[in-house]
């Protein structure tokens, strides 16, 4: 009777045994596609970083921007600041804490892209502090293009009344300011040329964009498949003791 009983249990357990190992294999195998697809993305962003800037969109190609296509391409701007309508973003950076400094630029054409002119200390915050460094007048720019940031930060989201920005979210800001035809993308100003050794820093700091890709799926796979052959090892050891104990019973 209880060989009898042991059957139907040791069917269920092999039928669960089989179906872990392969859906052991099969997330292993979705991580390494993943992988591939990432290496792919990081290669592509490489690319786009590093190309001499082309004519940011025009307003008749912003419904077809997006960030697989376009996030983080080299682009040229030219146009007119409006310094009275920047906003500041929180910020972290290589620099310390402080904001990201907003502002919009008229081009020729009407239209408005937001540009994140770079990075200020806490006690930059007041544009009065860095009046000096304020692009007067046409300007000439380049920088990467930069997908909008709906929301706000994590757990954190924008206050527009009590001017709190944890994101920059094109749509809000173009809303808080009274902005009307602005791309739906930003643009992350590059760095000036290097300043004269001992010179007073400019504010704001430009350049600073991170662009980082974590790429943990190798990992990810050989966890999975690590797995897949424990369940096919577990399975080996049953089997051979299952082996042991009939021929002792033999």
């Amino acid at each position: 009777m209880s060989a009898t009983r042991s059957g139907p249990a040791l069917a269920l357990l092999a039928a669960a045994g089989a179906l872990l190992f392969l859906l052991f294999l099969a997330l292993g195998a979705w991580q390494l596609e993943r992988r591939s697809w990432k290496l792919q993305l990081i290669d592509r962003v490489e690319a786009r970083v590093h190309a001499l800037p082309v004519d940011a969109p025009a307003p008749a190609q912003w419904p077809r921007v997006n960030a697989a296509g376009d996030e983080y391409r080299h682009v040229r701007l030219a146009g007119t600041f409006l310094h009275d309508r920047e906003t500041l973003v929180q910020a972290s950076t290589v620099l310390g804490a402080g904001h990201w400094v907003l502002t919009p630029l008229r081009t020729a054409q009407g239209s408005l892209v937001l540009v994140n002119r770079g990075f200020v200390p806490r006690e930059r915050r007041d544009r009065a502090t860095r009046a000096g460094n304020e692009p007067a007048g046409h300007v000439e720019l380049s920088g990467l293009l930069r997908m909008t940031e709906p929301g706000g930060g994590f757990l954190r989201r924008n206050d527009p009344a009590a001017e709190r920005w944890y994101s920059r979210d094109v749509k809000a800001i173009a809303a808080a300011r009274g902005l009307a035809a602005v791309a739906p993308f930003f643009v992350d100003e590059d760095a000036p040329a290097p300043q004269v050794p001992g010179a007073e820093p400019r504010w704001p700091a430009a350049g600073l964009t991170v662009i980082a890709f974590p790429n943990n799926h190798l990992v990810y796979a050989l966890t999975w498949f690590g797995l897949a052959l424990g369940v096919a090892v577990a399975a080996w050891l049953v089997a051979r003791a299952r082996k042991a104990q009939h021929a002792a019973d033999d």
